[in-house]
């Protein structure tokens, strides 16, 4: 059975025209603003025809069937990951150096020498290195 335009809308169809309408968004189809007035409206919608007026001049967007990530987009998600890892590891371990530092120099009467600067500074141009020059591809399993 189509659905008339006098038919009451639910939730869910609310947020499949929400959905569309962030899709054309992102097309640079509708403006923020725009998009910030239709949907206003949107959930002020009560029939189907009321929805439908929102999408009236725009194309047809099948959620359903969307572009695929690219496989080579895929992988250069995947091989920044372990870069990403080792870099918040130098991070977290850097930041906690400088905590003990900063008690132990704020507790003792003179001038501490900055050790943690000996953490920091092989670890982090091993990284650097390693981010720079590095191949970054995750290894294949065979």
């Amino acid at each position: 059975m189509a659905n008339s335009p006098e038919m009451r809308a639910s939730d869910g169809d609310r947020d499949r025209v929400a959905a569309v309408l962030r899709e054309h968004t992102a097309q640079g189809r509708i403006t923020m603003d725009e998009f910030n007035e239709r949907l206003e409206q949107l959930y002020k919608s009560k029939t189907y025809g009321e929805l439908a007026r929102l999408t009236a001049d725009l194309p047809e967007v099948d959620l359903r069937n969307r572009p695929k990530v690219s496989k080579e987009i895929e992988k250069k998600r995947d091989a920044h990951a372990g870069i990403k890892a080792a870099w918040g590891a130098w991070a977290m371990a850097s930041g906690i150096n400088w905590v003990i530092w900063l008690i132990v120099s704020s507790t003792s009467d003179g001038d501490v020498y900055p050790w943690p600067l000996w953490v920091m500074g092989p670890w982090g141009m091993i990284l650097l290195i390693s981010t720079i020059f590095g191949n970054n591809q995750p290894k294949q399993q065979q």
